[in-house]
């Protein structure tokens, strides 16, 4: 669900998966994986380096794009 959000993020935006192995470290296969919904678990790090990357909050994720009030 996030990792499908994410991928649907970088295409919208015309980001390359390379950009996030790039700047988070994580493998290829891996952030293939998150963006086409194949890795179901990833820990909390991992979102978190991901979101940094793309300077995005992780709730935009969490609430479908959708602007929310903390």
């Amino acid at each position: 669900m996030v990792g499908r959000r994410i991928g649907q993020y970088l295409k919208e935006n015309g980001i390359k998966q390379a950009f996030l192995v790039e700047k988070t470290g994580i493998p290829a296969y891996v952030i293939s994986d998150i963006c086409t919904g194949e890795r179901k678990t990833l820990d909390c790090v991992a979102y978190y380096e991901i979101c940094n990357a793309l300077g995005v909050d992780l709730l935009y994720f969490l609430t479908d794009g959708k602007e929310t009030e903390v």
